[in-house]
């Protein structure tokens, strides 16, 4: 059970959290990682914004910063004796939901965790939701991870609160 775990990181704090709980699940149940980072059109195109660069360095600067990302979140889970490997998508092949659904159907994963910020209202229909989009169309379960209510507002965030689930279910609603 849940012996293949892909885990979608960006760097982010609820990455993290996604990241956190993906190690905690292959604990559990004696299982590997596979950390993937999808750097698609929206990323590339902030970059050329926010970066006053050449041309050329974009897409370079974006895979280094992906290799990092996933060299801390290896280290990580090798920290906790957890077996990780890396995968970088720079294939441009599609949207984030999209390549981490064909990642998960080609590897092939058991489960799929990742953080979210858990958006609703405004918020959400602003900025969207990739996790939401790779929950609809995953062919395998889904773990979404919440960030702490004040963690993307940038407030205090107080500690977690740990739950025990009878039997190891990982249902949530």
């Amino acid at each position: 059970m849940y012996q293949q775990i892909l885990v979608p990181i960006d760097g982010s704090p609820t990455s993290r959290h996604g990241l956190d709980e993906a190690i905690r699940v292959a604990k559990l149940t004696q299982g590997r990682l596979r950390l993937l980072h999808v750097i698609d059109e929206l990323s590339f195109a902030l970059a050329m914004d926010a970066y006053a660069g050449y041309a050329d360095d974009w897409l370079n600067v974006l895979r280094e910063n992906g290799r990092r990302l996933l060299d801390e979140a290896a280290a990580t889970a090798q920290a906790a004796g957890i077996e990780a490997d890396k995968v970088l998508c720079d294939s441009f092949a599609g949207s984030v939901h999209q390549v981490v659904n064909a990642e998960a159907a080609k590897w092939p994963a058991d489960l799929i965790v990742l953080g979210t910020h858990g958006r609703r209202g405004v918020g959400r229909v602003v900025m969207g939701s990739s996790a939401e989009h790779i929950l609809r169309y995953a062919s395998v379960p889904v773990l979404l991870v919440r960030a702490p209510e004040g963690e993307s507002k940038g407030e205090p965030v107080q500690a977690p609160t740990s739950v025990s689930l009878p039997t190891g279910a990982l249902a949530f609603e």
